[in-house]
């Protein structure tokens, strides 16, 4: 089981300043978080697009492919790319150019997206929403699958027989779709055979069963072997090195970004710390806790949902970056041995 961080860059304002980092210095820090996840044996980090002043990801393969260089085998890939307002071309080109500077550890994971920012910014109506994904997703799909490429839709202009380079270390470049709860999309991606990411961010993880399920046995009918695809799931969290600590450093940050979404999508009721204590039992979807309460929900989640892949979501506001990097440290050194050894008892 892999296991590895998600962000998507926050820079939202500094509890104890008042003052919203700067876009440049979390880039910076989104660097080191990288080489450090590498350096304590994670295995993957993901990094979300988002087109609003409240994130600095609005080029994961910018940031993931800076980190490249200076790292050798954790694998990068985006957390997600907002597919439906991109270029397919420039997309697969992008992650394609990643994947030489990592020699082979790139992956995208394409979404339609929870914000809607992009759609605006780059000429996009949202009442194609739906559409939009559906026909890029094929495009990006043709073009890993063959280096020349014919292709006609309704959203972006059609060519004949071109060429799309670089090409991917990786044949194919790994395409992952990500959902927050659709059937449609369990669908999609199990009838393409492609590994699927669900945002866990409300609820009891186990309620999402019946999507993994529905996933395989979409996959299934199409004649791809369930038994050999990849089921991740993206939940937020905090490893600290006592459960208390983490709670009470990861509470008042993810209070104030949670209410801030919550403003804008017409949220009943305030993010409250019931709410938050309530999530972080041992059914919820908060990983938050010493390394051994939250290796335990990892493992819990793995026998609940038979998950090959678990990001923790670190952070949901801004954060000290010390905390975050020990954070990413436990992970590593703490949390990921516990998980391994136990599945390694309980499976092998």
């Amino acid at each position: 089981m892999e296991i590895g961080i998600s962000t998507f860059l926050e820079a939202t304002n500094d509890l104890t300043t008042g003052k919203a980092v700067n876009h440049a210095e979390r880039l910076r820090h989104a660097v080191e978080e990288i080489v450090l996840a590498d350096q304590v044996g994670l295995d993957v980090y993901g990094v979300g697009e988002h087109h609003r002043a409240d994130y600095a990801g609005s080029a994961p393969a910018i940031v993931l492919a800076a980190a490249a260089a200076m790292t050798k085998r954790i694998r990068l890939t985006s957390a997600v790319t907002v597919l439906s307002s991109d270029d397919p071309v420039r997309v697969y080109q992008a992650f394609s150019t990643l994947d030489g500077i990592s020699n082979g550890r790139a992956e995208i994971m394409a979404g339609r997206g929870s914000f809607i920012e992009s759609f605006p910014l780059f000429g996009y109506d949202l009442h194609d929403y739906d559409e939009l994904f559906e026909e890029k997703l094929e495009l990006l799909l043709a073009i890993r699958a063959s280096e020349k490429v014919s292709w006609r839709g309704g959203h972006r202009p059609a060519f004949q027989n071109l060429g799309v380079y670089p090409r991917s270390v990786q044949d194919p470049l790994p395409v992952w779709i990500a959902s927050g709860g659709n059937p449609e999309s369990a669908v999609r991606a199990g009838m393409l055979g492609l590994p699927i990411a669900f945002a866990i961010i409300g609820g009891m993880p186990e309620s999402f069963a019946p999507l993994v399920n529905l996933y395989k046995e979409a996959a299934a009918r199409a004649g791809h072997d369930p038994a050999k695809l990849q089921i991740a799931t993206h939940s937020h969290g905090f490893v600290s090195d006592t459960t208390e600590q983490a709670a009470d450093a990861f509470f008042l940050p993810t209070q104030a970004q949670m209410n801030v979404i919550g403003r804008e999508r017409g949220w009943s009721q305030p993010y409250s710390r019931a709410t938050f204590d309530a999530a972080r039992s041992l059914r919820g979807a908060l990983y938050v806790g010493d390394p051994e309460y939250v290796a335990e929900k990892i493992i819990l989640l793995r026998k609940n949902l038979g998950v090959t892949r678990f990001f923790l979501h670190v952070n949901v506001g801004t954060m000290p970056h010390k905390e975050t990097l020990r954070a990413i440290e436990l992970l590593g050194t703490k949390v990921a041995p516990i998980v391994r050894e136990e599945l390694a008892r309980l499976e092998g």
